[in-house]
């Protein structure tokens, strides 16, 4: 029996150098995302989570987090629906007994059927973790296509210095709407009230488009692949006009150089967001927008800062729990979390991507569908769930 195609065919078909990434619907395969924060998965503790349409369980066992498909190969029953952990390695299916060893998958016992010829030939499929920035990370793909985990995060991620804190939440729009939002640089007009500028003094405009020079693609072989756009090479617009009257106006400081709050945006392979020198400078906010199902992302936030020592630390995580997290990840990102959800349905029957009217600043985000369409490594299908 034929599967239904996760894209509309006539679709794909009017679709020119960036057709992959309109197939992605479910995300990138062979890629590193991140799906939970270290503190919150404990020493034994079994959590279910979503990953490209993919149920998946994760434990840490002895420190190390593995990640197992959530699916018992006898019946296909899901293992979680009552996780019976008799041995802090191992999960057994409440259903007939399979047991399989989190490191490696392997069926290694069947508890009602003891002499089976099936126990240690056949595995439940496993996936790698990594942990790092406080973050876990999941590579959902193929064995022989595991990378390192500095190819699939932006330049300056990893460095030793940075700490990194932020939050997570499930977003009601498929993973790209996600991204483009964020690396739409037009979208700086919904940002017009935000209560951020009670917090610092900002150049804001209402919009701005770049100028030749400005979107830079980065594809090295070695390192993260990534389109980056420059906010000083932008002309903004400062008034809103209507029949020769301002309407609304973005502020605007005599005192600060720049043209936007933020240094620039980059966007980078799988989906993940940088915004340099924000929410104020010498942050750098980072997100993700990690592919749960069709039509559910999750945005994972964050922000980081160099910090040279334990009084800095305590600084930072101070003002983030302060200010930034719920005037800037909270207050200033609701806007565009609702901006994604209300853009869904346009898109839902995939002819959004042909019935959409991009004006001159969104050439950015088609750099980013190109791009995407070119270095993703593999495109998750309905087939992969099975």
């Amino acid at each position: 029996m034929n599967e239904e195609p996760l894209v509309n065919p006539e679709v794909l078909s009017m679709i020119g150098d960036w057709k992959g990434y309109v197939e992605a619907k479910l995300g990138f395969r062979n890629h590193w995302y991140p799906i939970r924060f270290s503190k919150e998965l404990a020493e034994g503790q079994l959590e279910v989570v979503e990953l490209m349409g993919e149920k998946l369980l994760i434990k840490r066992i002895d420190g190390q987090v593995y990640v197992m498909r959530d699916r018992c190969l006898h019946r296909g029953v899901p293992l979680s629906r009552k996780p019976d952990c008799y041995t802090k390695d191992t999960i057994t299916c409440w259903y007939h007994g399979y047991t399989y060893r989190f490191q490696t998958g392997e069926l290694t016992n069947i508890l009602a059927v003891p002499d089976s010829r099936l126990i240690k030939r056949r595995k439940i499929v496993t996936y790698p973790a990594t942990e790092a920035q406080g973050l876990i990370f999941i590579f959902l793909g193929d064995e022989d296509q595991v990378h390192d985990l500095k190819k699939d995060v932006p330049p300056g991620f990893l460095d030793e210095d940075r700490l990194v804190l932020g939050k997570h939440r499930v977003v009601n729009s498929n993973w790209r709407l996600g991204a483009e939002n964020g690396f739409d640089g037009l979208h700086i007009f919904i940002h017009k009230d935000t209560t951020l500028r009670h917090y610092r003094t900002f150049n804001f405009p209402i919009g701005h488009t770049p100028l030749p020079g400005a979107v830079q693609v980065i594809e090295e072989e070695d390192g993260p692949k990534g389109v980056m756009d420059d906010f000083a090479l932008h002309k903004p617009v400062w008034d809103g006009v209507i029949d020769g009257e301002v309407v609304v106006s973005g502020p605007r400081s005599t005192q600060i150089k720049g043209t936007s709050a933020a240094a620039g945006t980059s966007i980078w392979m799988p989906g993940v967001l940088k915004v340099d020198n924000f929410p104020i400078g010498g942050l750098t906010q980072y997100e993700w927008y990690v592919p749960l199902d069709e039509g559910r992302h999750l945005y994972v936030q964050t922000i980081g800062k160099p910090c040279k020592d334990e009084q800095e630390r305590l600084s930072f995580a101070n003002d983030f729990e302060a200010i930034w997290k719920p005037h800037g990840l909270d207050g200033f990102n609701a806007d565009d979390i609702w901006a994604r959800e209300v853009t869904e349905p346009f898109y839902q029957d995939d002819y959004g991507w042909v019935d959409e009217m991009l004006c001159e600043p969104d050439e950015t985000i088609l750099e980013w569908r190109r791009l995407a369409s070119r270095q993703g490594r593999g495109i998750q299908q309905k087939s992969d769930l099975r």
